[in-house]
């Protein structure tokens, strides 16, 4: 479901930009919409700040489960009326939960947007979380975590994590809960976590497709404007402390045949003016092309990697810059070293004009292709708010970007990718 070309701004030498629609209800429920007539079709996401970080230290996973049971039964439906509900209008209902929000994802038809709209906010503000269903997805769970204890990969990155932040930290700990902590939530826990956190002031709704704004707008009112309820007292979370030292840690997992290494640092929040520099170096380091630097020398160069790239996530405190890479044991020491060497070249020598440039133009024109979709348009608008980067941000990102410069992003690598100050965790077939 593509906008129209009518639906941009066409800058010469510039990339194309939404003009979205921005409303605060009275009970504070902010509305983002963004008209789009190519297909009869509407992309709802409501998404709410209460992710994991506001798990009970001795509930772990409480918040994953309440997104995994919200949809189960409302004060009004039971969980088979609510898929019928759906179904019967062509439309799926998926629900996430990361460290700081839960979102609701439809897309419907034009013709039944009202009442997917108003069913939606009913889950929203009114589960119930039946017992029976509840003990379901707790199996649901319990399975994805075994799962999980099974896979180097993920094995790596929840161990780098904890390393990071600290096992105590909500973005040290496994967001999915443990085995113990699923099996022993009681109801009661999600239902409390559910009054706590959720409130229309909250709320964040982005309404994306073949309705106007302004019906868009008067239909939220209507499904979400008499919710009344206080805004949470805000979570307290601790600071985050950067390592001083360089620290590794082997997860041995012998009968695997691949090794995972997980190799991290915490860098910034995603207000800080930073960002942009430290964005483009990540995507020259293990992003562009081929997975940038990293994927150049480690897989295609030396060919010791299955898989070799960096992701940079930061969030509303100090995110983590991550360097991943899958390897037979035998080479997870030369693949480590060469992680090491490339941080250090990006300190003594920065990037080069080209990989400047070029880095630059694929950033920028990466953006049209993800506002494609309504589902894509809605993200990034529920991005931009949570973040309170402006509904005219994509306008002013190309400018954010031009600023950056090549001494800008090597004294970012100085600053945050010292190798002696890494983090490396590293699961698989390897003893160290």
């Amino acid at each position: 479901m593509s906008p129209q070309l009518s639906d941009f701004v066409v800058v010469p030498g510039r990339p194309t930009g939404l003009k979205p629609s921005r409303l605060v209800l009275d009970n504070g429920v902010v509305v983002l919409a963004k008209e789009s007539r190519k297909t009869p079709a509407v992309t709802l996401q409501l998404t709410m700040k209460a992710g994991s970080v506001n798990d009970p230290a001795d509930a772990l996973g409480a918040a994953y489960l309440l997104g995994k049971t919200m949809d189960r039964g409302t004060s009004q439906r039971s969980a088979t009326e609510i898929a019928e509900g759906l179904e019967d209008r062509g439309a799926s209902l998926s629900i996430s939960v990361t460290r700081h929000l839960v979102t609701l994802s439809c897309t419907c038809l034009t013709e039944d947007f009202d009442r997917v709209l108003a069913l939606l906010a009913e889950i929203v503000a009114t589960p119930t979380f039946p017992e029976s269903e509840l003990a379901i997805q707790k199996g649901e769970v319990v399975t994805q975590i075994r799962q999980d204890a099974d896979s180097p990969a993920v094995r790596a990155a929840e161990g780098l994590m904890a390393l990071l932040y600290g096992a105590a930290h909500p973005y040290g700990r496994p967001s999915k809960g443990t085995v113990d902590s699923i099996e022993a939530l009681p109801r009661e826990v999600v239902d409390t976590l559910h009054r706590a956190h959720f409130s229309p002031g909250s709320l964040m709704v982005a309404i994306v497709g073949d309705v106007g704004a302004e019906q868009a707008m008067a239909s939220a009112a209507a499904a979400l404007g008499q919710w009344a309820k206080p805004l949470p007292a805000a979570v307290e979370l601790p600071p985050v402390v950067a390592a001083s030292s360089r620290r590794q840690v082997v997860l041995p997992m012998m009968n695997k045949s691949q090794a995972d290494i997980a190799y991290g640092f915490t860098t910034m929040t995603r207000r800080d003016p930073d960002y942009y520099a430290f964005w483009l170096m990540n995507v020259v380091l293990g992003n562009y092309a081929m997975g940038g630097r990293l994927g150049e020398n480690i897989r295609e160069r030396q060919g010791m990697a299955y898989y070799a790239s960096s992701t940079f996530d930061p969030n509303m405190l100090e995110g983590p810059f991550v360097v991943r890479a899958g390897v037979s044991g035998a080479n997870v020491e030369r693949t480590v070293r060469a992680i090491d060497d490339e941080l250090r070249q990006l300190s003594a020598h920065g990037i080069t004009d080209q990989e400047l440039m070029e880095s630059r133009q694929y950033m920028i024109g990466s953006m049209p292709r993800a506002l494609e979709t309504n589902a894509g348009i809605a993200q990034f608008l529920i991005t931009c708010e949570l973040f309170a980067l402006g509904i005219d941000y994509d306008t002013r990102l190309f400018d954010l970007l031009e600023a950056v410069t090549r001494e800008h992003v090597r004294e970012l690598a100085v600053r945050y990718l010292d190798p002696d100050r890494a983090t490396v965790v590293i699961a698989g077939p390897y003893e160290g």
